[in-house]
């Protein structure tokens, strides 16, 4: 497992999010690296915008959808 280290972070960044951490029962590093985790599982816009434009266009039948929304799916 990697290290990072991350240095001039702002005393006011440091306590909130050091107070997030306690509120949720976890160490600084933890809720941190939480964090991390989440925003690298999360595809930035310009990789979601790539997969859309590789993807079969989708056919547009009015019908189905006016048929649906009165059936209340969506």
């Amino acid at each position: 497992m990697g290290t990072i280290q991350i240095r001039d972070v702002p005393d006011v960044t440091e306590r909130t999010l050091k107070a997030r951490a306690e509120r949720e029962g976890k160490s600084l590093t933890a809720y941190v690296r939480d964090l991390l985790n989440e925003e690298a599982a999360t595809p930035a816009l310009d990789e979601v915008m790539a997969k859309i434009a590789t993807d079969e266009p989708v056919p547009y039948d009015p019908d189905f959808v006016r048929e649906t929304m009165r059936e209340g799916r969506r």
